[in-house]
């Protein structure tokens, strides 16, 4: 049986006050996410649902460069949100070369997208063809795609140019339409107005095998090492050495 408290009322007259009637205080309702984000997420998932067939279908005849861009504007619209007269431009020219698609946001051009054969696979070569683009028009973000794998890459102007991958993302890949889908929501036409993606892209870029190298090679962390070192095995390693070794041993490939 609960227990009950007797509370002395001001006229003296005993009041019983049952626990169970006293409510607990509300936990404040988690924050639902903004009803464009919602509608961009379904869509996008909605999306890779429905061009996961005709995508397998042109993987699987190897279908040319040609057929690859008509999936690929097919899903930069329906899937992605843009609009192809107002939000993308084929064969946008830069100096004399042409880029597969510029991306325009409020009139801005933000964007090249690079699309190549859907059995083709990416590499460096494509990445320094749309960087190319990038530089001369003083465009931060660059897409390379065969439609199969979408691959986002930031670039920060400088001497050298620093690049970094933003995201990737494999429609054909494990993984079901929701997964796929909320990976690529940041290269939406919602999302990527509202600078989503820049978020995702530094917290890659501080993360990054170059950025974690930097950090294990600072002083303060070689000296914290240089000590440890010491106490675990009695041997007295100068701090300079000791960040030789990790630079021609355990961080050679990141460097």
């Amino acid at each position: 049986m609960d227990e009950v408290a007797i509370v002395a009322g001001q006229d003296t007259q005993p009041v019983i006050e049952d626990p169970a009637a006293v409510i607990a205080p509300r936990k404040p309702a988690a924050r639902s996410a903004p009803k464009w984000e919602t509608d961009a997420r379904d869509r996008v998932r909605t999306a890779v649902r429905r061009f996961s067939k005709p995508l397998a279908d042109l993987v699987a005849r190897d279908a040319n460069e040609g057929d690859t861009r008509l999936l690929v504007t097919d899903f930069l619209c329906e899937g992605l949100g843009y609009d192809k007269y107002e939000d993308l431009t084929t064969e946008y020219q830069v100096k004399g070369e042409f880029a597969d698609y510029g991306v325009r946001i409020d009139r801005q051009l933000t964007a090249f997208i690079e699309v190549k054969r859907c059995a083709t696979k990416l590499n460096a070569k494509h990445l320094r063809q749309v960087e190319m683009y990038a530089v001369n028009e003083g465009v931060e973000w660059m897409v390379l795609t065969n439609g199969q794998v979408w691959q986002v890459y930031h670039l920060t102007a400088g001497l050298p140019v620093v690049i970094d991958l933003a995201l990737e993302v494999d429609l054909l890949g494990d993984g079901g339409p929701a997964h796929k889908g909320d990976a690529l929501f940041p290269l939406s036409k919602e999302a990527f107005k509202r600078r989503v993606i820049d978020d995702l892209w530094r917290a890659k870029a501080a993360t990054s095998p170059k950025s974690l190298a930097s950090v294990l090679l600072s002083d303060a962390v070689l000296e914290s090492a240089r000590k440890e070192l010491r106490r675990q095995t009695s041997h007295n390693i100068d701090a300079k050495e000791l960040g030789r070794l990790l630079q021609t041993t355990v961080l050679r490939d990141s460097l």
